[in-house]
């Protein structure tokens, strides 16, 4: 099971990958980036994609029918009688952006604490393949070792 050095290397050899972060979105701090990213400035691009993760994953519109809250059973963990909390899921599966030149995809990635961290990888339009990303940044957030 890859960590997060492991899984950020794998995400860059992905087709028109120019940057790869794996990003805290309540702090908006990233916990491990690797290449280039808009601006040149890391952290500020993780600062600024945790804030449109956090903002969408908050919004019931996009989250999944009968979802409590951002976290899941997070709401009823205090309430009597309520089943134990079981390992949150996001409540985002992944987020794309794109624009002129790149894509951006966000990948909420599934863990046994909050599940508040995603997989953010910048890809270059020309040569990138927003599908294949799609399908390998899940399977890479599936692996994921956090800890």
């Amino acid at each position: 099971m890859p960590g997060i050095d492991e899984c950020l290397l794998e995400a860059m050899r992905l087709p028109g990958a120019r940057g790869a972060a794996l990003v805290d979105w309540t702090s908006g701090l990233a916990l491990g980036a690797v290449g280039e990213f808009p601006g040149g400035d890391h952290e500020a691009a993780a600062a600024e994609a945790a804030e449109v993760a956090r903002l969408t994953a908050e919004q019931r519109a996009f989250t999944p029918d009968g979802h409590d809250g951002p976290f899941g059973r997070e709401d009823r963990e205090g309430v009597a009688g309520a089943l134990p909390a079981a390992p949150a899921d996001p409540p985002v599966e992944d987020l794309i952006i794109s624009n002129r030149d790149s894509y951006h995809v966000l990948r909420f990635v599934p863990t046994s604490f909050d599940s508040s961290v995603f997989l953010h990888v910048w890809l270059a339009r020309s040569d990138g393949n927003l599908a294949l990303a799609r399908i390998r940044l899940g399977e890479m957030a599936e692996r994921l070792v956090l800890g």
